[in-house]
C-alpha cells in the first residue's frame, strides 16, 4: 500500500506538533500539509504547489474561517480528499452539520493517537470513522424516538394541566373548560397514572422542563 498522504488544519501548536511527530513515525503515513487555518491552506493549495493529501485532519475552531464553512472550500480545491473532523466540538447539530457539509468521519480530540491513526487508514481504504461518543449521538439521532409525554395526554387534559401550571383551583379550571370539579379530578388522576407522578408539583415541573 503506498504511503497515505495526510495534511493537518489545526491551529494548536501543541496539538498540530504531536500529531506531526507521530504521523512522522509511522512508515505508511507522510504529512504534506500543515497549516493552522484555513485561510493559509488556501494560499498553500491554489497556487497548486503543495501535494493534495489523501486525507485532510480539519479542526473546527480555527482562527478567521470555521472548520464548518472551509469543508466545501476544501472539497473545491482539492475534491477527492476525504475530511475526518477532529474537534472539541460534539454537539449534534455540528456533528451532522460536517457530515452534511461534506466530511466522511469525525473524531473528538480525546481519541488517542493510535485511534487517529486507524481511524486515516479506514478512511483511506473507502471506509468511515467515528469515536464511539460521536457513533452513540449519530444512532440515537436515527433511532425511533419515544412519543413525547405531552400526546400521551388528551386536548382536554393538557387544557387542564396548562390551568394547573396557571395556578387555577380546580373549581377555576372547571368554570373556565365548562366541566364539572369531578371531572377535573377525574381528569387529574388519568393524567397523574399515564405520566406515571403523584402529584401536582411533579406534573408542574414536567411542563416547566417542557416533557409535555
Amino acid at each position: 500500500m503506498k504511503n497515505i498522504a495526510v495534511g493537518i488544519i489545526e491551529d494548536e501548536p501543541l496539538v498540530r506538533e504531536s500529531l506531526v511527530t507521530f504521523f512522522g513515525e509511522q512508515h505508511s503515513l507522510k504529512v504534506v500539509c500543515q497549516v493552522k487555518s484555513l485561510e493559509e491552506f488556501q494560499d498553500l493549495y491554489q497556487s497548486g504547489g503543495s501535494e493534495a493529501p489523501d486525507v485532510l485532519l480539519l479542526d473546527i475552531g480555527l482562527p478567521g474561517m470555521s472548520g464548518l464553512e472551509g469543508i466545501r472550500v476544501i472539497k473545491k480545491i482539492i475534491p477527492d480528499t476525504d475530511i475526518i473532523m477532529l474537534t472539541t466540538y460534539e454537539e449534534s447539530e455540528t456533528i451532522f452539520k460536517a457530515l452534511c457539509a461534506g466530511a466522511c468521519s469525525y473524531l473528538s480530540k480525546r481519541s488517542s493517537l493510535s485511534q487517529i491513526m486507524e481511524a486515516i487508514t479506514v478512511v483511506f481504504q473507502g471506509g468511515s470513522y467515528m469515536s464511539p461518543s460521536i457513533a452513540r449521538k449519530v444512532v440515537k439521532y436515527f433511532s425511533p424516538s419515544d412519543h413525547s409525554k405531552k400526546e400521551l395526554l388528551t386536548p382536554r387534559q393538557q387544557q387542564i394541566v396548562s390551568g394547573l401550571v396557571e395556578g387555577l383551583s380546580y373549581k377555576m379550571i372547571a368554570d373556565k373548560y365548562m366541566v364539572s370539579i369531578e371531572t377535573v379530578r377525574d381528569h387529574i388522576k388519568k393524567i397523574y397514572k399515564k405520566l406515571q407522578i403523584n402529584s401536582k408539583a411533579e406534573l408542574i415541573k414536567l411542563s416547566i422542563d417542557g416533557d409535555i
